[in-house]
């Protein structure tokens, strides 16, 4: 299955310029924060495929207008045709006027969906906002990922976990990294297509979670 990951920077392409045919075979967008919600609206308008998301540090206009059309992931797990997709957005709390946490508060949050995940059958993509702590983060308090992150990856080994936050032309900035425990991990800033593999995706998920139409 074709999957469209995009945060943090908007993108002619998908807007202004709309590319059908880069958009060719892609069944899921996913946003990994800190796009305006008129932005995320004009591109499932344009798509015309789901789109879902998490917030990101700069996101709390969601509160007074959520991305209509769009569904909202952040703190829950969600099935799309197989596919079994966690969402918890946020960053490190830098300042009071952010989307944003301490890292035990991080760590509840994760922790509680980690338990619903490995009690009902795992989770394939992981998406946050934030990075992990030491794998594609930076060493300046807003950009610091959480450490919480690298231990339920490591617990819940799903085959992606997506994230934004940190912006590509902020220095040495991998596009995409593979955590110890086999996970993949991509910076979506801008946008970003992968295939997630077909011989993942299940055929009857035996414990149903909220779908994604």
């Amino acid at each position: 299955m074709k999957i469209l990951a995009i945060s943090d920077v908007e993108e002619a392409w998908l807007t202004d310029h709309f590319d059908k045919e880069r958009l060719q075979g892609v069944e899921l967008i996913i946003s990994c924060g800190d796009l305006p919600a008129r932005y995320l609206e004009h591109v499932v308008t344009l798509a015309n495929v789901p789109l879902v998301y998490v917030w990101g540090n700069h996101d709390m206009g969601y509160v007074e207008h959520p991305p209509q059309g769009c569904i909202s992931i952040e703190g829950h797990l969600r099935d799309f045709h197989g596919i079994r997709i966690m969402g918890v957005g946020g960053s490190l709390r830098y300042n009071e006027r952010v989307f944003g946490f301490t890292e035990a508060e991080m760590r509840r949050r994760i922790g509680r969906l980690a338990l619903m995940a490995r009690a009902t059958g795992g989770v394939d993509i992981l998406v946050t906002h934030a990075p992990i702590r030491g794998l594609g983060d930076m060493e300046d308090m807003p950009h610091r990922g959480f450490e919480s992150f690298d231990y339920y990856v490591d617990k819940l080994r799903p085959a992606f976990m997506l994230h934004g936050h940190v912006h590509l032309n902020y220095g040495r900035v991998e596009r995409a990294l593979e955590h110890p425990c086999g996970t993949r991990v991509i910076n979506a800033c801008g946008s970003y297509i992968f295939d997630f593999p077909d011989d993942r995706i299940r055929a009857r998920d035996p414990f149903p979670v909220m779908s994604i139409a």
